[in-house]
């Protein structure tokens, strides 16, 4: 159970979930060939994350002084499981990761793109050691890391079978999901900045330079709020032009309730927050937004295919 909650066990499972969603319930569905079999998209899928793990025990580990003051009560790594047994899970579930990465790259006939997933498990490590101690460039990271797990399977899946005569159609692919990364890193950027708000007092004890510590909490609160409103406008014009001129009611419905409104709840709680407990439950409002996000990919899918049979 420890190791459970030192790997942020119910994270993995929304990255597991959301790789599932876009392969089975978005490729899938799709009148193209895939790169990897069921069985080597499985293993893809524990590659990021194992690796998604691993990024999470090196983070507590070099944060355990930071986490006495913000969570205590959630505080793993030197008080039920050693540092040095922390290190021996990174490294184990590291190595895994890359390793499934290596033999993926060569699946598919592309053994350099193993340096990917070296790439990220850098990354992951140099940000737990340094970067996040950074206003706004960690979380910009961990944001840009969360989109590049959606656009992994542009480049193992949809990649090494793109050729001439279905460039077009893959292009059409690749869109759709490059608009789906973006939108991941835009809503963890958002939730990364409103932990950080949550955490200011531990983060100021232990000399951290978060952006609610370097502009203030209240400044904070404006950009958060600005950032979700963009986010949610952005959405709105999207929904109610390009989609709803198809006529995807369900589609239309279905983004306005479960991401489009809520986006603009967090713009109005964010604007005048001031307690952790306001700051903790627009988080988890986020993190709900980001899933039933993922989960629209499917619904959209399924209202294509709907209308077509009822035209």
């Amino acid at each position: 159970m420890n190791y459970f909650k030192l790997i942020r066990f119910q994270n993995l499972l929304l990255l597991a979930f959301m790789l599932l969603i876009f392969r089975y319930g978005f490729l899938m569905q799709q009148n193209i060939f895939l790169a990897l079999t069921d069985i080597e998209y499985s293993l893809f899928i524990l590659a990021m994350v194992c690796i998604a793990a691993g990024g999470y025990v090196i983070n507590d580990i070099f944060d355990q002084e930071v986490d006495a003051h913000n969570k205590p009560e959630r505080r793993i790594i030197g008080v039920s499981i050693s540092e040095e047994k922390g290190y021996y899970a990174y490294g184990a579930l590291s190595i895994l990761g890359v390793a499934l990465g290596f033999y993926l790259s060569n699946v598919i006939e592309k053994p350099g793109f193993a340096v990917f997933y070296v790439l990220v498990v850098a990354l992951l490590y140099v940000y737990a050691a340094s970067l996040k101690q950074m206003p706004v460039i960690g979380n910009l990271v961990v944001a840009l890391l969360a989109g590049a797990s959606i656009l992994f399977i542009v480049i193992f899946d949809l990649y090494p079978v793109t050729y001439d005569g279905n460039r077009q159609t893959m292009k059409v692919m690749f869109d759709m999901l490059k608009d789906y990364a973006l939108f991941a890193v835009v809503l963890t950027f958002l939730r990364e900045i409103i932990k950080d708000q949550e955490d200011i007092e531990g983060d100021q004890q232990e000399g951290l330079q978060t952006l609610p510590i370097v502009l203030g909490q209240q400044k904070t609160n404006y950009i958060t709020a600005i950032i979700a409103l963009a986010a949610g406008a952005v959405l709105l014009i999207y929904t109610f032009t390009q989609v709803l001129e198809y006529k995807l009611w369900i589609t239309v419905i279905y983004a306005t309730v479960t991401v489009i409104a809520p986006l603009f709840w967090v713009a109005i709680k964010a604007w005048s927050a001031r307690e952790k407990a306001d700051y903790r439950l627009m988080s988890r409002v986020l993190k709900l937004i980001f899933f039933f996000g993922i989960l629209s990919i499917a619904v959209l899918t399924y209202n294509v295919i709907q209308n077509a049979q009822t035209v």
